[in-house]
């Protein structure tokens, strides 16, 4: 997976975003997601100084992240209306991680259950994550304190992971994981993926 300077990544990854699918009265981005740009700062959990009970009080003139962030309700389509964060407590976004432990960590999405949310009792999570799935791009599923990997599939992640060769009937699918994410390989890893 090479990215290329200037590349949207979220659109790359999620796809653009989707007529008919506004943020409406949902805010939970602005509370839950850590925010650390030059022009804007904000930790994690912590809601901004700026979202009133109608939104987010300086919208015409919110900085550059807040114009240009979505999370991954708004670009696609197969997530459900029922899966927009504040009905669902689900926050889809896609993730960097400066220095992965592995390959599947660098640029992934990550599905975050927000605390309350009954997501995963009403299937929500499970029409979110089936959604997502799909396609050839981690998903991971977080709630805040531990994550674990939803996709791809434990058998092909350890054999993309560790390097190993895999059973022919995995053997397509290991090479295809390989080859989009070698780039993500820790250092220490490189010789043996």
């Amino acid at each position: 997976m090479r990215i290329k300077a200037g590349t949207d990544v979220e659109r790359s990854l999620l796809g653009p975003l989707l007529e008919g699918r506004g943020c409406g009265e949902c805010t939970i981005c602005c509370t839950t997601l850590k925010v650390d740009t030059p022009d804007f700062r904000k930790p994690a959990g912590t809601p901004c100084v700026h979202v009133g009970a109608g939104g987010c009080a300086i919208h015409a003139v919110r900085p550059h992240i807040c114009r240009t962030w979505y999370c991954g309700w708004r670009r696609v389509a197969a997530l459900p209306e029922a899966a927009r964060p504040d009905r669902s407590g689900l926050l889809v976004s896609v993730s960097f991680v400066r220095e992965p432990r592995n390959c599947l960590e660098g640029v992934s999405i990550n599905v975050r259950l927000l605390a309350g949310s009954t997501a995963i009792e009403d299937g929500t999570a499970a029409a979110v994550l089936d959604a997502l799935c799909a396609r050839l791009i981690p998903v991971w599923f977080s709630d805040g304190s531990s994550k674990m990997l939803m996709h791809p599939a434990n058998d092909v992640a350890q054999h993309v992971i560790a390097g190993t060769e895999p059973p022919a009937r995995l053997a397509a699918e290991v090479n295809a994981w390989r080859a989009r994410y070698a780039m993500f390989v820790p250092a220490e890893g490189r010789g043996s993926a």
